[in-house]
């Protein structure tokens, strides 16, 4: 009986030494992140992530036209204008998709800064804020946020 435990044992050791051999394998399969980047006024520094899904550059263009103005390139926040999406405020389990499409509907009371009360978003449609929350999630997995 010791000698199968001791055997067990051993396998386990391998095979658990092996899966993390093959996850550090994978990683390096994935197109490096660009550096973060803190442009003047910006809140905080967003890491972009190299590679994007199809819909995610749709959002990122539609992001830049609709939101940029007042939240940052890359969701970054403007000091004095408006807050970063790429936040821990804003993570799916506080702020789900919906929240978005329902803020660039309706505009959203103040709660979490003192920016003021965001308006609605005109001209953007249903299928423009998911995209842009394609984009915007991408940039918070690559930022920890998830």
């Amino acid at each position: 009986m010791r000698g199968a435990a001791i055997i067990l044992t051993l396998v386990a050791v391998v095979a658990g030494a092996w899966f993390l051999m093959q996850s550090s394998n994978h990683e390096d399969e994935r197109a490096p992140a660009t550096s973060p980047i803190l442009p003047d006024g910006a809140i905080v520094a967003v890491i972009v992530p190299g590679v994007f899904s199809d819909q995610q550059p749709l959002g990122a263009r539609a992001y830049d036209a609709a939101c940029a103005a007042c939240h940052g390139a890359n969701g970054q926040g403007q000091d004095g204008v408006g807050p970063p999406l790429v936040h821990k405020i804003y993570e799916p389990s506080h702020h789900g998709d919906m929240a978005f499409l329902l803020a660039a509907q309706n505009g959203v009371r103040a709660h979490h800064w003192k920016f003021g009360n965001m308006p609605a978003v005109e001209g953007v449609t249903k299928a423009d804020v998911l995209n842009i929350v394609a984009y915007i999630r991408a940039l918070q997995r690559a930022n920890g946020i998830n």
